[in-house]
């Protein structure tokens, strides 16, 4: 039997073992051709991705000519898994990992959920060197290597960026109602208070994951940057007053927040803002995208700023390539690597992808208006990881977080909540 028989088979018996950070979905498949053979005498290199549908999978191939060009004796083998938004892919990637049988590269979200998985598992190996001979020390922000690196070692190679820390709004309600848009928490409350008196559902908010991203947020705007990070890295006291403060200010915006969020998606959410049904909503910038889907304009169907208490930090989640122990192919796996973080690939995949370049010289005209912003930003913004999206706690502590959100969720006691998250730091944090 093939290959792509029993990586299909096992995944589907540790699927349940393996702590997964996105949502369910699809069965489990692998394309046949990441099991050909390879041409004779030639050189080829796997890329294992989730990428197989809209404008990820779009992208992917985007690159993919590029590095065609550039490395046309190398065989690309598109190893994309369907379903579940990476859910299928990792588990399909786990049991390969098991049996000894690594891709050359994959991708993954940048940050903990590489770290905290498979570095601490030996299983990729550091790119400083390569950080060095490609000059991306030099176009990528300062602030971003700490958080994909560990030790000193850098440890992938991110390939775009998304936002986390986006407020989109309604701009007619707003000025219907005389809103500025907000900067601050307590500005934000204000406006909030001033449309949910006039009768305007003030926060469009969908189910549980959508919950902790407006947490990680709010947790940013009350604490700042610079303690924000410390909860990730043991400096910030997750039981103090100021970590109380912030737990408040999110118990306060979820009674913004409409009735019935607990059946609705992301994209029912986002929408409410564009259809006029709602003010505000926080979310990432791939809802930009969304809205472009579906035929609304910037500036007129909605407008964008950091979420109040952020200005001036860029909260990121970002794709990223690794290089594997054990790659078949090293060389070739380099090749794709270096591919992966050029300007010219960046430049290909982004567009069409709906997110920026990771590099922060990438040409602002291939990009729509909002994305120019974002590029801006990135640039210039202190950067921060985000929690939702794999950045800053590796899976299980993120597992125990989102555990703890959804009993907060259910019986709103504040003080139950706090002390479940200082457990979860002492159970899988840097708190132990």
């Amino acid at each position: 039997m093939s290959k792509k028989f029993w990586y299909s088979l096992m995944a589907v018996l540790i699927l349940t073992a393996v702590v997964l950070s996105a949502c369910g979905g699809a069965a489990t498949q692998a394309p046949a051709e990441a099991t050909q053979p390879p041409a004779q005498g030639g050189k080829e290199v796997e890329v294992f991705s989730w990428w197989t549908g809209g404008g990820e999978a779009a992208g992917l191939e985007a690159m993919i000519k590029v590095f065609n060009t550039k490395y046309p004796d190398i065989k690309f083998i598109n190893a994309a898994v369907a379903g579940g938004a990476g859910t299928n892919a990792r588990a399909v990637l786990a049991t390969r990992l098991q049996s000894g049988d690594p891709p050359d590269s994959w991708q993954g979200h940048a940050g903990q959920e590489l770290i905290g998985t498979y570095v601490a598992g030996g299983q990729i190996q550091p790119l400083n060197d390569l950080y060095e001979s490609e000059g991306w020390l030099k176009v990528m922000p300062e602030t971003l290597i700490p958080l994909i690196s560990q030790d000193g070692k850098i440890y992938s190679v991110p390939v775009n960026i998304h936002r986390a820390n986006v407020l989109w709004y309604n701009p007619k309600i707003l000025e219907e109602n005389k809103i500025a848009v907000p900067t601050t928490v307590d500005e934000w409350f204000a406006a909030m208070d001033k449309l949910k008196a006039a009768g305007v559902t003030p926060l469009a908010l969908g189910e549980q994951w959508t919950k902790m991203h407006l947490l990680e947020t709010v947790l940013l705007g009350t604490l700042g940057a610079e303690k924000y990070n410390g909860l990730w890295n043991g400096t910030t006291d997750w039981g103090s007053a100021e970590v109380k403060t912030a737990l408040e200010n999110f118990q306060k915006a979820m009674t913004y927040a409409n009735t019935d969020s607990a059946s609705l998606s992301w994209q029912d959410a986002a929408q409410l803002v564009v259809n006029g049904d709602a003010a505000f909503n926080v979310m990432g910038d791939w809802a930009e995208g969304y809205f472009r889907e579906l035929g609304k304009k910037p500036r007129v169907d909605y407008g964008w700023a950091p979420v109040p208490g952020t200005v001036g930090v860029f909260q990121f989640l970002s794709d990223s390539f690794v290089l594997a122990v054990g790659a078949p192919d090293p060389e070739a796996a380099v090749a794709w690597l270096k591919v992966a973080g050029s300007k010219e690939g960046q430049e290909a995949f982004n567009p069409v992808k709906g997110s920026i370049c990771a590099r922060t010289d990438c040409d602002k005209s291939l990009f729509g208006e909002y994305l120019q912003s974002a590029m801006d930003d990135w640039a210039s913004n202190v950067v921060v990881g985000s929690l939702t999206h794999g950045v800053v706690a590796n899976d299980s502590w993120k597992s125990e977080i989102d555990t703890a959100l959804g009993l907060f969720v259910s019986n709103g006691d504040l003080a139950a909540f706090q002390t479940a998250l200082v457990n979860a730091c002492k159970a899988s944090g840097p708190c132990k």
